[in-house]
Formats: C-alpha cells, sequence, structure tokens
C-alpha cells in the first residue's frame, strides 16, 4: 500500500498556472506509475494524466493535452502535475492515484491521496 498527499491546489483565474504535488510513501513508493483524475461536482471521476515508474513515458486527456505536464522525482517519491492555460472547466478536485500499470481508469489504481481543490475563475 503507498499513501499518497496532495498539495499545491488553490484558486487561479484562466490563463493561469498551478503546480501539483503528490507526496508518495511506502516500500513501493518510486516503483508504482502514477496517475492524477479529477472530478468536477455531478460528474465521474476522470483520467488526467499518467506516468510511468521511471517517467520516461506519460500519457494524457485529450482535454489538457499541450497544457498539463505530468512529471516525478523518484529521489523525492513526489509526482507533480504543472498546469498551464488554465480553463474554467479545468474546476475540479485533484487527485492522485498510484497503480500496478498504467491505465486510463480510476478502477484501475490501488492507492488514492485525499485530493486538492483547484477552481479557476473565468
Amino acid at each position: 500500500q503507498v499513501q499518497l498527499v496532495e498539495s499545491g491546489g488553490g484558486l487561479v483565474q484562466a490563463g493561469g498556472s498551478l503546480r501539483l504535488s503528490c507526496a508518495a510513501s511506502g516500500r513501493t513508493a518510486s516503483t508504482n506509475p502514477m496517475g492524477w483524475f479529477r472530478q468536477a461536482p455531478g460528474k465521474e471521476r476522470e483520467f488526467v494524466a499518467a506516468v510511468d515508474w521511471s517517467g520516461t513515458n506519460t500519457y494524457y486527456a485529450d482535454s489538457v493535452k499541450d497544457r498539463f505536464t505530468i512529471s516525478r522525482d523518484n529521489a523525492k517519491n513526489t509526482v507533480y502535475l504543472q498546469m498551464n492555460s488554465l480553463k474554467p472547466e479545468d474546476t475540479a478536485v485533484y487527485y492522485c492515484a498510484a497503480g500496478f500499470a498504467v491505465r486510463f481508469s480510476p478502477n484501475e489504481y490501488h492507492s488514492w491521496g485525499q485530493g486538492t481543490q483547484v477552481t479557476v475563475s473565468s
């Protein structure tokens, strides 16, 4: 089991930037593929981005491609989500998750953080 703690959320104007961090702890924290998901009120949790255990391969939802960047620092057991050119429709609670493989469904991830709120004003 991996413990995850997100930080970095907040309120930002449209066009602005935020960087989310996800600190992982646990015996296998640096070897898990990691994903970011988000959930807006009244909507299902959706895939945002994922990275393999080495950080070499990254994957993005079409809605955030070319605006968001996922990365990881295994020496710090931390995964990041750099979010640029934010839009009001990016408003959601953002969650990081650890899985056994890179997957796009939240059901495939075994450990979750508590989430961090991102609000983008127009």
